[in-house]
């Protein structure tokens, strides 16, 4: 099909599709709308967030923080390139991080020691601490002297020159026990590079534990509060619900609990006691994802910001059983006897009255009502299938005797399909779990191809919370299918309970995942393209479906198309002596890697570098670190290449085919953990071979791929492993659409994505007895596939404008689009 581009007009109030020069001719589509007819209806808490800290989401995001490593207590069980003095510099004197009986408390273990004179510069997070002139920020520090006459502490905000952002504050430190010492600034200038620069005068040894500065204009203004400007775009989905703490955090770490009488141990799994009480008696601790967490942002903050924002929480909390590649259970009965408790009196900590323990403790920390806890998640993604459910059904029987209102939600693992998918499914089905918590990131094309993943479900079995879902990219194409399929969630909401796209927030500069939904960097946030779409459905829900019906897209068979791509999940992997030839043996690409790699694009996951004439993907934890090379358009071409494992638990993933028109294909060489191998992929992502291949380390194989129209063979070592003939002859419906219906307006909203280069004229037809109003509200996101939001540009955001309507009426829906039209009924 030609590209078109279509204008919108504004014609005496009316939105009307007027299209470019040059435009090819509209595709013709018939939507018929049942106005009477009652659908599955859609809980309120239907849409919901996903919150995790990864990307810095937390500590230099929503939290308001801006001093990093305000407790010295970064460490190389953190990150290999981290010190206790990680975004500190010093300015004069003798500094050190001790770590001794003088500490502040058994879990803020670390603080800083000065030989005065000294002082110490901390620039936060990004290039430096954002200050806006006008604004007030409050400096906290805990500290203590062996000077009897007291110790002067000068603290001010900078700018790198050194020029004063705002007043300086003098303190005088008195005492040799730590006493909290508090002060406000009031900013002058702006800067988005500010210093907070901190100041010990006279003789003597300062100590300085947990430096603190925040701003005052946090999210409702609350003290140890959220940065309000990435809180606000959270609130203005209007979310159902807010998942936390995470999906991988909750259930990875190198062990799962201590002994209470023992120190602090690194590294340990999230367990949300650690994150309650005093934030300088929280612990710190290792990320999942690479860095520190301070847990100033814990369980009683994600509680508060849920009742702010008018979401029901919704924690995950860990069965013991590690998830998200690292596969292990534990057997020690006393510690999942522990996390049980723990669990328990997390519903406490919750729901529970102030006389109770736990409940006290709520109270005492500024909230005396419960904040009414009913859903509660146990485990994440494991992979280990029977080993989870045995201890997940502990966890249920155990909540289920003591609160039995409580919804326990289990989990189907980090698959899409898959055996231990499929297994998963059946203990949860054959125990009832209530809900069942599904993760997939996948292409935009298997988004489009799969709206109708949930007609099939059983409407009878357990119902499925979407926890994670994306496209794997932020480009409006990607929003464009996750659109699409949302009008399949939707028209299965009597099986789709709760659905929240993730991950929530990226800084840009600490990026350890893509695609994430609000980005943001320390003055600055703005909302992917995703985000648009999410604010779009999460605003405009519905209370039922109203039925509908909608013509598809005409099709024409086409041959396999697309450039070659080399890959891995889980695994360090060499190629080399990669070729890819015509059918009549013309070279089309050729690289043996004896110079540099600039004829591949990487994904940006992966460490990928030439070593030793190879190409060397050489990250063991990355999954899909995709690099690709070619022709999108090469037809009936031959792809060799030499293939190496180099370490890790898996072993070639070698993508073909790869357009962007549709799912590429992948050829998955001892692919789940080295047991078993398949390809898949193409338009209706199907599994076209698969069988119990292995790969061994250290060997090289000869892997060749030859397609020729739609057949594909593929080749280890010159011998055939595989072929077969892709039949799939369209391209995935481009076009989706639902209709619900808003009891409170009486509204019908009807929902259309046209996923396509070509304007979609759509008849539709509301029945000869419906009496709509004559205008329309019209919401609209529309722009090109590859449009991505930025700082400093959002071509994706919603426009409004009236459209012309009746019982029966014509409306032509942009390229590259989503439409919400509110329809009014005329008799109210």
């Amino acid at each position: 099909m030609s590209r078109v581009v279509m204008a919108a007009a504004l014609v005496a109030g009316l939105l009307v599709a007027v299209p470019a020069s040059g435009a090819a001719a509209d595709t013709d589509y018939t939507l018929t709308i049942d106005p009477s007819g009652k659908g599955a209806s859609i809980e309120d808490t239907m849409y919901g967030v996903f919150f995790e800290d990864i990307n810095r989401a937390a500590d230099g995001g929503l939290y308001a923080e801006l001093v990093q490593n305000r407790s010295f207590e970064y460490s190389t069980a953190d990150n290999a390139g981290y010190t206790p003095f990680t975004g500190w510099a010093p300015t004069g004197g003798a500094l050190d991080v001790v770590n001794d009986d003088g500490r502040l408390n058994e879990r803020n273990r670390n603080y800083l020691r000065v030989g005065l004179p000294a002082g110490l510069i901390n620039a936060g997070y990004n290039s430096g601490i954002n200050v806006e002139k006008g604004k007030r920020y409050d400096f906290s520090v805990w500290a203590r002297t062996d000077q009897a006459a007291g110790t002067p502490l000068e603290v001010g905000l900078t700018d790198p020159a050194g020029e004063d952002l705002a007043a300086e504050l003098r303190l005088r430190v008195r005492g040799d026990g730590w006493t909290r010492y508090t002060g406000t600034f009031k900013a002058r200038e702006s800067s988005t590079t500010g210093r907070l620069l901190v100041t010990g005068g006279g003789t003597g040894t300062l100590r300085l534990d947990e430096v603190s500065l925040f701003p005052q204009d946090t999210f409702k203004g609350r003290s140890n509060g959220l940065r309000r400007d990435l809180a606000e775009k959270i609130a203005a989905l209007e979310p159902g619900f807010v998942r936390f703490p995470g999906g991988c955090l909750v259930n990875t770490g190198s062990h799962y609990g201590y002994d209470e009488s023992s120190n602090w141990e690194r590294k340990r799994s999230y367990q949300w006691k650690d994150t309650i009480g005093p934030v300088e008696q929280r612990a710190t601790n290792a990320n999942f994802w690479g860095y520190n967490q301070s847990y100033g942002l814990g369980y009683y903050e994600y509680f508060q910001f849920s009742e702010d924002i008018g979401a029901m929480p919704l924690p995950v909390v860990p069965a013991l059983v590690t998830g998200c590649g690292q596969n292990r259970a534990t057997d020690d009965p006393v510690l999942l006897q522990r996390h049980i408790q723990d669990t328990l009196d997390l519903i406490e900590f919750a729901n529970g009255p102030v006389d109770s323990t736990w409940g006290r403790k709520r109270a005492e920390m500024g909230h005396p009502r419960p904040f009414n806890l009913t859903h509660l998640g146990v485990g994440n993604e494991e992979n280990l299938a029977d080993e989870f459910f045995e201890r997940f059904t502990r966890f249920r029987a155990a909540i289920e005797a003591r609160y039995p209102d409580i919804t326990i939600i289990g989990n189907s693992g980090p698959d899409d399909t898959g055996a231990n998918f499929d297994r998963l499914w059946q203990l949860n089905r054959e125990a009832g779990v209530d809900v069942v918590d599904e993760h997939y990131y996948n292409s935009p094309n298997w988004f489009l191809e799969n709206n109708d993943r949930y007609d099939g479900y059983d409407r009878t079995g357990p119902k499925v919370f979407l926890g994670e879902y994306a496209s794997q990219d932020n480009r409006f194409y990607n929003a464009l299918a996750e659109a699409a399929f949302m009008t399949g969630l939707e028209r299965n909401a009597d099986v789709v309970e709760l659905a929240s796209y993730a991950p929530l927030l990226s800084n840009e500069d600490y990026v350890q995942w893509r695609p994430d939904m609000i980005w943001f960097n320390n003055h600055a946030s703005w909302g992917s393209a995703s985000y648009e779409v999410q604010k779009l459905f999460m605003t405009n829900v519905g209370d039922h479906v109203v039925p509908s019906t909608a013509s598809g897209t005409p099709w024409s068979p086409s041959p396999i198309t697309g450039a070659i791509g080399l890959s891995s999940w889980a695994t360090s992997v060499a190629y080399d002596d990669v070729e890819v030839t015509s059918a009549d043996g013309r070279e089309l690409f050729a690289d043996d890697f004896s110079g540099d790699a600039g004829n591949w694009t990487g994904n940006g996951y992966g460490r990928w570098g030439v070593q030793d004439g190879a190409y060397v993907q050489s990250d063991a934890t990355a999954t899909n670190p995709l690099v690709t090379a070619g022709d999108p358009g090469w037809s009936d071409f031959t792809f060799s290449v030499k293939a190496t494992k180099l370490s890790g638990s898996e072993g070639f993933l070698i993508p073909f085919a790869v357009n962007g028109a549709g799912n590429p294909y992948f050829w998955n060489l001892g692919g789940w953990n080295n047991t078993r191998s398949a390809v898949d992929g193409g338009n209706q992502s199907r599994v076209f071979h698969s069988d119990n291949t292995t790969i061994e380390t250290g060997r090289t194989y000869d892997l060749r791929v030859e397609v020729r129209d739609r057949t594909v063979k593929l080749f280890i070592d010159g011998r055939l492993w595989a072929g077969f003939t892709d039949e799939a002859s369209q391209a995935p419906e481009p076009f989706r659409q639902v209709v619900t219906r808003d009891e409170r307006t009486g509204d019908l909203v009807v929902k259309v994505v046209n996923a396509q280069a070509d304007a979609a004229r759509t008849r539709v037809d509301l029945g000869r007895d419906t009496r709509v109003l004559p205008l329309a509200e019209a919401t609209v996101l529309e722009g090109l596939p590859d449009d991505v939001n930025t700082e400093h540009t959002q071509p994706i955001r919603t426009r409004k404008a009236q459209v012309r309507v009746s019982g029966s009426f014509t409306h032509t829906f942009p390229p590259h689009s989503v439409t919400f039209l509110r329809l009014k009924d005329k008799r109210r």
